[in-house]
């Protein structure tokens, strides 16, 4: 087993229910063939760095498991064919490639979000933003500009 990931981007002005359809459709090529799905993501709407295909904009998502080669010509076969999706991306990345090793990373990285938003509901309830935790006092940031003297600077015209 191999561990991949596939980032796809799908027409924008797709409604909730193809874009489920689209995802749950790749979801079952996987677990069909005995892959294990580590990680989906939907990243939403974003603006596109250039058209493609005559769209501006596209919804993104990532799905990251683990399978073997099959798997990602089925999938790569069904994105080429299917006229929703507008660009498609699958890399081979490190990582855990058995099934209990993905498993306890999903466990691990469901933990993490566990823990990270029950700082941030903590940190409401203070009345701080989560950003105002994470940074050190001003005095401890490096300084991004030097304050200059009007004797120091000079002007084009003298």
């Amino acid at each position: 087993m191999q561990r991949y990931e596939v980032v796809a981007i799908v027409l924008a002005d797709l409604n909730e229910d193809d874009l489920n359809a689209l995802i749950e459709r790749i979801q079952n090529i996987i677990t069909e063939r005995k892959g294990v799905i580590a990680k989906l993501d939907k990243w939403g709407k974003r603006h596109l760095a250039y058209e493609i295909k005559k769209q501006r904009d596209g919804y993104y998502f990532l799905i990251d498991f683990a399978g073997d080669g099959a798997i990602v010509n089925e999938i790569e076969r069904n994105c080429k064919i299917d006229d929703r999706v507008i660009k498609f991306m699958t890399i081979r990345k490190e990582g855990a490639t058995t099934a209990e090793g993905i498993e306890q990373e999903a466990a691990a990285a469901e933990a993490k979000r566990a823990q990270a938003k029950a700082d941030a509901e903590a940190a409401a309830a203070e009345g701080k933003t989560v950003n105002q935790i994470e940074r050190g006092p001003r005095e401890a940031r490096p300084h991004a500009r030097k304050n200059y003297n009007k004797e120091e600077s000079t002007t084009k015209g003298e």
